[in-house]
């Protein structure tokens, strides 16, 4: 395919040096950071801001671009593009890399150099992918790592604590892509995660977590069980909380999807050959946080949701509603009911406790799985028209309901327990939920609670007045 754009015009980042002037770059991005905030010292009470990316034109030669400015600058100007997209840069300030200090945090890179961009003498355009050399476009599915230089998802898992803390490269298949979830710190900033569930030939479920936007938005656009990525330099951590090993995406990290190398090729290879629906689809259920509790707007009573289920009468498909409800039963403070128990860190399903393996998806149980703990409570959900006994409350939900992990609340005395649950009791609640039709669940419904939160009293009274779904 001929480029519209005349190479000769450009300079290659492999001839790149701090003498050059009216520099004029086409490449591709092939990462990027968040734009972030800090305080100005030069101008005390204001903040300037600043965002990187890598940039690549050929296999072996990729750099990374800085820009430092005002809000006004810097945010717009990291808008204009995403990761993927071809750009021109024109007049950027060439420097020589610290690279100790720099690739600390920054992308490795194989240049002595980086680009710094200048509000006011530099510019950045994006260009039509058809205007661009397919070569310069294929770029994005290169690794900027050796294809074979990576662990296998058993071999985290089997190395344990001997990786904490190492920044290593990942090959692996997309199981499934979380919600992006977004909280407030405790000095009022704002915060999002979003958890990526992996897997490979050797090992059914691993998490790798994206803490900033940019890896957020690039995750969200993989597809499930068709996607395979090259992650070189994530951080991995043995997580205490779930008892396992954990991958996260840092400002080093950049994520090849989909490389062109034979090791993924392979691997995409094993993911459609045994794409069919199999125990640990079902069972990740538990695991990935996949509805988006946006799309469920349908309110209904209890009684309604029962006539629904009834009309749905030999429907496998889940149907979901909000609630406006009390919490009616609780027993997490009856030393008599399980509230919380084990779970297989690879599937997510309880462990039997006799056996003390997890026989779902481990059938050799000679082979040593990693367990953690998680809620695992049952609730009645009550209304003016009726109740619904046995709903699920489990995993990350019943913590964010509750409050607590379950580290902390199993560190409560019996008062303590008593006194959380009565924060609950018989209070109104807005309650998403999940229904199936299931001849094994009381009343042959399977409810499990997806969110649960102190209902808003003037909303609750709105939806309640104006219900008429039946």
């Amino acid at each position: 395919m001929a480029s519209s754009f005349a190479l000769k015009n450009f300079t290659a980042l492999s001839d790149l040096h701090p003498n050059m002037s009216n520099l004029k770059i086409i490449s591709i991005v092939i990462g990027k950071t968040d734009v972030k905030g800090f305080p100005d010292r030069k101008n005390i009470g204001s903040e300037r801001y600043t965002f990187s990316f890598t940039i690549r034109d050929s296999p072996d030669h990729f750099v990374n671009v800085s820009s430092w400015g005002s809000e006004d600058y810097i945010r717009p100007l990291s808008e204009s593009f995403k990761v993927g997209e071809c750009v021109i840069i024109e007049n950027p300030l060439i420097q020589r890399k610290e690279t100790e200090r720099e690739e600390k945090f920054s992308p490795a890179t194989p240049s002595n150099w980086k680009l710094l961009l200048s509000e006011n003498h530099s510019m950045v355009k994006v260009c039509s992918p058809y205007e661009v050399d397919t070569k310069l476009l294929s770029l994005i599915h290169l690794p900027v790592k050796e294809s074979r230089d990576y662990y296998s998802l058993a071999d985290i898992v089997a190395n344990g604590h001997s990786l904490d803390g190492r920044i290593i490269n990942v090959l692996a298949a997309v199981r499934s892509v979380g919600e992006p979830k977004y909280f407030t710190t405790s000095d009022r900033r704002k915060g999002q995660r979003c958890e990526v569930k992996l897997f490979d030939e050797t090992e059914p479920s691993f998490t790798m977590t994206c803490w900033d936007n940019e890896s957020i938005l690039l995750a969200q656009s993989w597809m499930p069980r068709e996607t395979v990525i090259f992650a070189s330099d994530v951080r991995i951590n043995f997580n205490k909380f779930q008892n396992c090993m954990a991958a996260t995406v840092i400002s080093k990290t950049i994520i090849t999807t989909n490389p062109d190398t034979p090791e993924a090729n392979i691997l995409l290879n094993y993911v459609r050959e045994n794409k069919e629906t199999d125990v640990a689809d079902e069972i990740d259920s538990y695991l990935r946080e996949s509805i988006n509790l946006n799309t469920i707007v349908d309110v209904y009573t209890v009684e309604q949701l029962k006539l629904k289920a009834l009309r749905n009468e030999g429907k496998a498909d889940p149907f979901y509603g909000i609630l406006y409800a009390y919490i009616s039963t609780l027993n997490i403070d009856d030393e008599t009911t399980k509230v919380v128990r084990n779970r297989c860190s690879s599937c997510g399903y309880t462990v039997n406790e006799a056996s003390n393996t997890c026989t779902t998806c481990d059938k050799d149980s000679s082979r040593l799985k990693s367990f953690f703990l998680g809620f695992d409570v049952l609730v009645d959900l009550t209304d003016h028209t009726g109740t619904l006994h046995s709903c699920s409350l489990t995993g990350s939900i019943a913590e964010e309901t509750l409050g607590c992990t379950v580290n902390e609340f199993l560190a409560m005395t019996s008062e303590q327990k008593t006194k959380l649950k009565w924060q609950f009791l018989l209070e109104r609640s807005k309650i998403y939920v999940k229904l199936i039709l299931s001849h094994r669940a009381r009343g042959g419904l399977k409810v499990s609670i997806l969110s649960c939160k102190l209902a808003d009293p003037t909303e609750a009274s709105r939806n309640l007045a104006g219900q008429e779904h039946t």
